[in-house]
C-alpha cells in the first residue's frame, strides 16, 4: 500500500533545490549556486536563493515544491549565487518575510555624510548636488518591495528556530556578514549554512552557545580552494572537537572537500547534491 504524502507539518527533511553536482534527476537543472527548503516542526523555510531565478523556478517546479507557502526565508549573504532567485520568489509571494543580513544590498542604508565633505573653493558644477544638501542620501536595493527583515544578532525567530550572524574576517570577504539557520531537533541542531565565508568552525562555535549538540550542518563549506591540510584541519575539528553528529557538504565544499568528509565521516556522511532529501530526526 502506498502511503499518502506526508502534510507539511509531519515532514522533517531538508530538500536540496539549487546546486551544481548529485544525481541524474529528470529535468533539474545544476547551476553554480545554493538553495534548500527545510520543512520541519510544521514550519516551512527556504534558505538562499540560487543563482538564476530561471533555473530556480525549473527546479522548484520539478521538485514540486511549493513557494508560495512558506513561513519565512533566510538569505545567508549578499553575492549573487545565493540572492539572483530572490526576483521568482517575490514573483510567486512577494509578502513573504525575509531574514537578510546587515548589509546595504538588502534594504536603504544611509551614505556616510562625510561622502558630502565640501570643498568650496570648487566650481558650482564640481560640487555634488551643486553644494547644497540632498533630500535624500541613502542607498538603493534592486528588491524595494520585499519584505526585508535585517538580522544583526542570533536571533530566536520561531519557537527552537534560530538565525545566527557570523562576521567573516577573510581575505576577500573581510567584515561581510553571514547568516545561518539552526533548529532544534531531538537529536541536537541543525545547522543550514550558505557559504561559511567566516569558516563553518566558527559558525558552529556560535551555533553551539545555542545547543551543545549539532546533530548535522549542510550547505556550504568555502573549502572549494583550499589545501588538504586545511580541509583535513576543518574535517576534523568538525568530527572530534565540535562531535558533528552527521554532515552534508554541498555548494562551495569543493570534490576535494567532498572526498575528506565522506572518508572522514563514513556511513554518517549525507550526500546532499541537487534534488536531495535529507531525513532529519
Amino acid at each position: 500500500m502506498v502511503a499518502p504524502p506526508a502534510k507539511a507539518q509531519e515532514a522533517k527533511r531538508v530538500t536540496i533545490l539549487y546546486d551544481a553536482f548529485g544525481l541524474e534527476a529528470g529535468a533539474l537543472e545544476m547551476d553554480w549556486g545554493f538553495a534548500a527548503l527545510v520543512e520541519y516542526g510544521g514550519k516551512r523555510i527556504l534558505f538562499d536563493t540560487g543563482n538564476d531565478s530561471r533555473i530556480l523556478a525549473r527546479n522548484v517546479k520539478q521538485l514540486r515544491t511549493d513557494l508560495t507557502r512558506l513561513d519565512a526565508v533566510v538569505i545567508s549573504h549578499r553575492h549573487g549565487d545565493h540572492t539572483s532567485g530572490l526576483n521568482y520568489l517575490l514573483e510567486v509571494n512577494p509578502g513573504v518575510k525575509i531574514y537578510a543580513p546587515v548589509e546595504g544590498a538588502f534594504f536603504r542604508s544611509p551614505i556616510p555624510r562625510a561622502f558630502l565633505t565640501r570643498y568650496d573653493t570648487l566650481p558650482a558644477d564640481m560640487q555634488y548636488f551643486r553644494g547644497k544638501d540632498p533630500t535624500r542620501f541613502v542607498s538603493g536595493t534592486p528588491w524595494e518591495k520585499a519584505n526585508f527583515e535585517v538580522i544583526a544578532k542570533t536571533t530566536e525567530i520561531f519557537p527552537g528556530f534560530f538565525i545566527i550572524t557570523t562576521q567573516s574576517q577573510k581575505a576577500g570577504t573581510m567584515e561581510m556578514n553571514e547568516l545561518s539557520l539552526a533548529f532544534r531537533t531531538p537529536q541536537g541542531l541543525v545547522v543550514l549554512v550558505g557559504c561559511s565565508h567566516p569558516g563553518v568552525e566558527k559558525i558552529l562555535e556560535n551555533a553551539a552557545t545555542i545547543e551543545p549538540r549539532i546533530y548535522t550542518v549542510a550547505g556550504g563549506f568555502h573549502l572549494v580552494l583550499a589545501p588538504r591540510t586545511e580541509i583535513e584541519r576543518v574535517a576534523s575539528m568538525l568530527h572530534d572537537t565540535v562531535k558533528v553528529q552527521r554532515v552534508a557538504p554541498g555548494h562551495c565544499t569543493g570534490e576535494l572537500g567532498f572526498s575528506v568528509f565522506m572518508e572522514r565521516f563514513k556511513d554518517r556522511y549525507d550526500r546532499a547534491g541537487l534534488g536531495a532529501v535529507i531525513s532529519l530526526p
